[in-house]
């Protein structure tokens, strides 16, 4: 299974979904033309990958292999927050199939907003993020 990686630009995020190196992020800003254009490829990519990566046992992500999903958002739109919400959604699916999932929610030191984003996210798919404060950057 070939990785995901797709380049970030003024409207749409960076995305590295990438097994066999354990990255796993989406970080900086969602605000495209077309949010379900850009997120459908992310989503098809996380289905192929339960399919032919976690049925098939090929890597399991356990207590001491976790697998580590960075979000990394400066900002994200409300069309981008319902597939970011699908994503999630896909990861509490791994999860229910016994591999063990941790979400790092990363927010920039007094974004209020973004850490509140993510703690209703976290609150809507029912399960725990790990919230990790950055320095803010210029």
């Amino acid at each position: 299974m070939e990785p995901l990686i797709i380049e970030a630009t003024e409207k749409t995020p960076g995305i590295i979904l990438d097994p066999y190196h354990d990255l796993f992020e989406i970080s900086g800003i969602s605000r495209p033309e077309n949010v379900s254009e850009f997120y459908i490829p992310v989503i098809n990519w996380l289905i192929e990958f339960e399919k032919e990566v976690l049925d098939r046992k090929a890597i399991k992500f356990d207590k001491k292999h976790p697998l580590n999903f960075k979000l990394k958002m400066n900002y994200f739109n409300s069309s981008s927050a319902k597939f970011l919400y699908d994503v999630m959604s896909k990861l509490v699916e791994f999860h229910k199939k016994g591999h063990i999932i941790r979400i790092l929610w990363s927010f920039e030191k007094d974004d209020d907003d973004m850490k509140y984003a993510g703690e209703e996210m976290s609150e809507l798919i029912e399960v725990p993020f790990q919230f990790i404060e950055t320095p803010f950057i210029e």
